[in-house]
């Protein structure tokens, strides 16, 4: 019996969680964009173990997904996947092509990021700490300001991965890169006030958790989430505030402070600096103001 696409996706799979070691969140986006891929081919036509598509095919492909409502950056994420398989057929040499390679999908434009300004974040940040909840919750909003954590980054993180006497946390990235932040004196200081009432609160330490509920087990992203909007709620910012937001608002106010986008690509852990470029929406009346002050061709001559 041949070994079909579905097989093939099946061992790619087994490629990401070994070899590559991507996370299980990535490996449902691959697995879901290549079922759909497997679909398409049936419907095109192919045979289930036919896997020598032609690149008019993948082309076709992206324009009846697309006529169906994806747009471009979903058909990009499509596409990656479908390349991705490719690499690794080839690498298998199960393939003579990669079909995927030179297609493009429809260009989408860029949604700039929101982020919080200042006092909001300050607002946000003023959480009464008058229970454990409250001190757990305060300071894991802190550290998402303090040092621009993705979600799955903070519910990750141990008691170990904080170095205490430096003010730094090492955090896993995406693709299991680690890299280690600087954590600012406010954040430290709610860490430590949880640390000590962690302690007292919990029913049973289950781990090394930071994070974690009363019975001392780690809490789940959705519960991170969760207790993100309730603060802004309880606070009084009624607009959507999610943990993303926080590293928007981080990345946003050291860019317009430090205007050191390399620093800042570091920080947040992304691998390509165009990534990080999005954060470099300043607030223009902010840059007039600040080239009215400081260049001297901008200073208005008093008049006689």
């Amino acid at each position: 019996m041949s070994t079909t696409r579905a097989d093939w996706i099946a061992r790619f799979d087994a490629h990401l969680a070994g070899e590559r070691r991507c996370s299980d969140h990535t490996r449902s986006g691959y697995g879901r964009d290549l079922r759909r891929w497997d679909e398409l081919a049936d419907e095109f036509g192919f045979a289930a173990d036919e896997l020598d598509l032609p690149r008019d095919a993948i082309r076709a492909m992206v324009s009846r997904l697309h006529r169906q409502g994806l747009g471009g950056r979903s058909l990009q994420r499509w596409l990656a996947a479908v390349r991705g398989l490719y690499r690794f057929l080839l690498r298998e040499e199960i393939v003579s092509a990669n079909p995927a390679d030179g297609v493009r999908a429809p260009k989408t434009r860029r949604k700039l990021p929101s982020a919080l300004d200042p006092d909001e974040i300050e607002r946000l940040l003023a959480i009464p700490a008058d229970t454990p909840i409250a001190v757990r919750d305060r300071a894991m909003l802190e550290l998402f300001y303090s040092s621009g954590l993705r979600l799955a980054e903070l519910d990750a993180l141990d008691w170990d991965d904080i170095d205490r006497g430096e003010r730094l946390v090492r955090v896993a990235g995406k693709g299991s890169k680690t890299r280690v932040l600087p954590i600012g004196r406010p954040a430290m200081a709610a860490l430590e006030s949880w640390r000590d009432t962690q302690q007292a609160w919990c029913s049973r330490q289950e781990g090394p958790a930071i994070f974690t509920s009363r019975t001392g087990k780690r809490l789940s992203v959705r519960s991170i989430q969760s207790r993100v909007e309730h603060w802004a709620r309880q606070q009084g910012l009624w607009k959507r505030v999610h943990p993303h937001l926080l590293r928007h608002s981080f990345a946003t106010h050291l860019l317009e402070s430090s205007g050191q986008l390399r620093a800042v690509q570091e920080l947040l852990g992304h691998a390509d600096l165009g990534t990080t470029q999005i954060y470099t929406h300043l607030d223009f009346q902010h840059l007039a103001e600040t080239y009215d002050r400081a260049h001297p061709r901008a200073r208005r001559r008093r008049k006689d």
